[in-house]
């Protein structure tokens, strides 16, 4: 199939507005093949000269590529578009394909890299305003529906103007000091320091995917990331030891986290799914009475797992709600995964539903009112129950801080248990090798046992 053609046609300029009828900007459309493309400028007459140019190439009997909707000479002039221009460009194509989680991913690699490409700091606004505009910007639906808000449009405007240019990235000399740039900041948190090792993996993959869409388009003649030697920060990647509890601290937790009134009583099963069936939090938000397959009364159980509800945040959901449900993570639509139920978890499950039954959909875990279990309610329940339940020192260390920890401990616990590798990633919802990177340092006191079946492996 052809990239470039010569189905063109061009559309008048729109004139957009707010509530209260001010036109904010002027937005030029036209159709390439059977693709609607869109550019919006912040004056009519910018708008009326892009539109100019592009009236001028149809009629020239110019071909238009259908990757980029711009005329094919244009090519080399477009590669001098800002930085910010083009990662607009960027997050609309990957919003239709993104889960809601990944579009923030994006959002956030997309905003710290701007950081490091501002051509001038004079007159520029605040970092925090600056950093609000770009995740505004990044938000596609929310670009697409609604006018930047009253105190963002001026530094829309500035960034519009104070980006370095794309092609910069590729100069001989300059370009490489760029590209360090960028690679050491979306390395970095906020303040400077070292991110998380998946943190700083995720946004390095998310900068350079950025870059092969500019060589795909030919806004870049190559991806600049592959024309430095840059030595990545080493940072902790596995799971750290001390924050996995054992089964008494476990307990502990738990009869503390039922003594928190009558919110704590509806979270006692929820938290213990994390611990005894390594649930994910999303994934228990999601747990539907369909999924418990089994739950006897004497023994183990079974849940078969389909869906789960990350939360991303409104601005990068479809719907504009919190979470969005989606399929389980690392799975396509429709896989399932099978996790086994501990006896005492069967035990717990089945006092939850017969006390507290289950909300819509079937919801097994719901809040007071019958709504969805919120990030705010199972937080300050976790965090009281674990400063009460855990002694001064085990509650000043690094022991359990966050929720997710007790699915690190049920992991850690099954491999321990020596279950086989295969088993516990099908379990978790891992991968073996991740399973087994994450976790190395989790596995512990098995250094006797190896070293007896070396032996008698090998002796004469």
């Amino acid at each position: 199939m052809s990239d470039t053609t010569f189905r063109v046609r061009i559309y008048k300029t729109e004139k957009r507005k707010n509530v209260k009828g001010v036109i904010t900007s002027y937005r030029v459309l036209w159709k390439v093949g059977d693709e609607i493309w869109k550019e919006s400028f912040s004056k009519a007459a910018l708008a009326d000269a892009f539109r100019s140019k592009l009236v001028t190439a149809a009629s020239e009997g110019e071909a238009f590529s259908v990757s980029s909707g711009r005329p094919v000479s244009w090519h080399r002039e477009e590669s001098s578009v800002s930085w910010y221009a083009f990662t607009l460009s960027y997050a609309d194509v990957k919003w239709p394909y993104a889960s809601p989680n990944h579009r923030r991913g994006i959002a956030e690699t997309l905003t710290d890299a701007t950081e490091a490409l501002m051509t001038s700091e004079k007159d520029a606004p605040p970092r925090e305003v600056r950093r609000a505009a770009l995740r505004w910007s990044y938000s596609t639906r929310i670009r697409d529906q609604k006018e930047p808000p009253p105190e963002l449009r001026e530094t829309i405007r500035w960034l519009e103007q104070h980006t370095t240019p794309l092609l910069a990235l590729c100069e001989p000399g300059k370009g490489a000091t760029l590209t360090r740039a960028l690679l050491d900041r979306v390395s970095r948190i906020k303040t400077g320091e070292l991110a998380a090792a998946n943190t700083a993996n995720r946004k390095r993959a998310i900068l350079n995917n950025a870059m092969e869409y500019a060589r795909e388009i030919s806004a870049l003649p190559a991806n600049p990331l592959k024309s430095v030697k840059w030595t990545k920060p080493r940072k902790l990647a596995s799971v750290d030891p001390r924050t996995v509890i054992n089964i008494e601290q476990a307990r502990r937790f738990f009869t503390t986290v039922r003594k928190n009134g009558k919110r704590g009583e509806r979270m006692e099963a929820f938290f213990a799914c994390m611990y005894f069936a390594a649930l994910r939090p999303e994934e228990v938000i999601d747990l539907r009475k369909e999924h418990l397959v089994s739950l006897p009364d004497d023994g183990w159980g079974e849940m078969r797992l389909t869906n789960a509800e990350p939360r991303a945040g409104s601005r990068w959901t479809n719907s504009g709600k919190p979470r969005e449900r989606r399929a389980l993570k690392h799975r396509a639509d429709g896989e399932t995964r099978p996790v086994p139920i501990h006896p005492d978890l069967v035990s717990l499950l089945r006092g939850h539903l017969k006390e507290f039954g289950t909300g819509p959909e079937g919801r097994v875990f719901v809040g007071p009112r019958g709504g969805q279990m919120t990030d705010r309610a199972y937080l300050k329940v976790f965090h009281e129950a674990r400063a009460e339940a855990f002694t001064p020192e085990e509650a000043s260390s690094p022991l359990m801080d966050v929720p997710y920890a007790l699915r690190h401990a049920a992991v850690s616990t099954w491999l321990n248990a020596g279950v086989p590798a295969p088993q516990v990633a099908a379990w978790a919802g891992h991968s073996v090798d991740v399973l087994l990177r994450v976790y190395a340092k989790c596995i512990y006191g098995q250094e006797a046992d190896a070293m007896r079946r070396i032996w008698d492996a090998t002796r004469p």
